[in-house]
């Protein structure tokens, strides 16, 4: 149970704050970390409240130089290292992974926070579709490889936690056509729910396969938030209601957007809180424990399962 008092409004800092001991020493990991981010403000939250060493993880070298040099701003001391991953890029991932392998520290934590939403059709450098490929495949491969690493923490206690989203309402993971019929049938809101549906089975499977080995695995939804994200969704998009995978009309005309560091409170919930250990595997909203906004088909182990088996035949790996 994460601390009742955390909710909607509770930002980053505060949570960063209150898990300063949990945070102190570890190494983490953290991609998708231009400035102006989640990923970003995860890394200055927990640089900024004494992680040992926090790996900047992007696909630009200058991006990363600037988030590097903003966090310095704020904390001179910040141990910082940036590691260049293209998840787009199987290739870009497994040099990214034996990078990583090379270093001196084990990874406690590893938050998988990069992803693109909702884009125009496209695919990846090895031809997969490229919500599906930026936003599970690479994250698949990338987690797979560093494992090792991660799970020789010698806290004893790792974590990975993967970024998802309540948009995986929109689609259960299409086992029979994951690329959309080489794009003839792309929607890219149901694109994008199964990416997110697949990031939440991932921290599943993660949590089932090596929960004995002390591994805990989450998955989140950060909230509406304006970040570059959503650049290629536009504000008329979200006024029309749109359906769920189960008919049920979405409405995003209420919806109440949520700033960076309140974005970023329920990954620091998710990478650091201990109390929460004992329910690895499950998705976290507004820093709580919350399965009941998980669709059935998003916390099913057999699907877990056969979600692993197929990223194992996409990447052409078994782990």
């Amino acid at each position: 149970m994460s601390n009742k008092n955390f909710g909607f409004h509770t930002e980053a800092d505060e949570v960063a704050t209150y898990f300063e001991n949990e945070i102190k020493g570890k190494t983490v990991l953290i991609t998708g970390c231009t400035w102006g981010g989640l990923g970003a403000e995860a890394a200055r939250v927990v640089a900024k409240h004494h992680a040992g060493l926090v790996i900047v993880a992007g696909r630009k070298q200058e991006a990363l130089d600037d988030t590097i040099q903003k966090i310095k701003a704020e904390t001179p001391s910040a141990n910082l290292r940036p590691l260049i991953i293209d998840l787009a890029s199987l290739e870009s991932v497994r040099h990214a992974a034996a990078e990583v392998n090379a270093y001196s520290e084990p990874i406690d934590v590893l938050i998988n926070n990069a992803a693109i939403m909702a884009s125009p059709y496209h695919t990846t450098k090895d031809g997969f579709e490229a919500q599906f490929g930026t936003n599970h495949i690479g994250p698949f491969l990338f987690t797979n490889l560093i494992l090792p690493k991660v799970l020789a923490s010698k806290t004893g206690a790792p974590r990975i936690v993967n970024v998802s989203s309540v948009g995986h309402i929109f689609s259960p993971i299409r086992f029979d056509d994951p690329f959309f019929d080489n794009g003839k049938s792309y929607q890219k809101w149901t694109s994008y729910g199964q990416s997110k549906t697949a990031n939440m089975l991932f921290a599943r499977e993660l949590s089932n396969r090596y929960k004995s080995k002390g591994l805990t695995a989450f998955s989140l939804h950060p909230g509406g938030i304006n970040t570059n994200l959503a650049r290629d969704v536009k504000p008329e998009e979200l006024m029309t209601p749109m359906k769920d995978y189960d008919g049920e009309a979405v409405d995003w005309r209420n919806l109440e957007f949520k700033t960076i560091p309140e974005g970023t409170s329920t990954h620091i919930v998710a990478a650091f809180d201990p109390k929460i250990a004992s329910d690895s595997g499950a998705y976290l909203d507004d820093c709580q424990i919350a399965m009941d906004h998980a669709k059935p088909y998003a916390k099913d182990d057999t699907q877990a399962e056969k979600l692993w088996a197929l990223s194992e035949k996409i990447v052409g790996q078994k782990f």
